[in-house]
């Protein structure tokens, strides 16, 4: 039998809205952007010590506040889920470091739970 695909450790998941009307806001140039720090600063789960993953999303609901972002991370044994509007390549890498790092998540321009 061959071997199974290789497992990576993760702290958490990015999310980020690609449906149109957040990629009328800038949501595809920040997904870009957002890969390209995460590549840069070895965060991203295949880098060694990296521990992120990163992927495109549907409509995540606030249609008019994008680019929308969702993160997932698993956190003192409970899951914890943070949502951002309106958000820059400059609070993506901010969110993604303290997920990273498992500190407080930022509290600008985040709504809902």
């Amino acid at each position: 039998m061959p071997p199974g695909p290789k497992s990576f450790a993760t702290r958490g998941h990015l999310l980020v809205c690609q449906n149109s009307n957040c990629k009328a806001r800038g949501s595809d140039l920040l997904y870009r952007a957002l890969w390209n720090v995460l590549e840069r600063d070895k965060l991203a789960y295949y880098k060694s010590g990296g521990s992120l993953r990163l992927t495109e999303s549907g409509c995540l609901g606030a249609c008019g506040f994008g680019p929308v972002m969702v993160c997932y991370r698993t956190r003192n044994g409970a899951m914890e889920e943070a949502w951002y509007a309106a958000v820059n390549v400059l609070l993506a890498r901010e969110v993604a470091q303290a997920m990273h790092d498992e500190t407080e998540l930022p509290a600008l321009q985040r709504y809902g739970p």
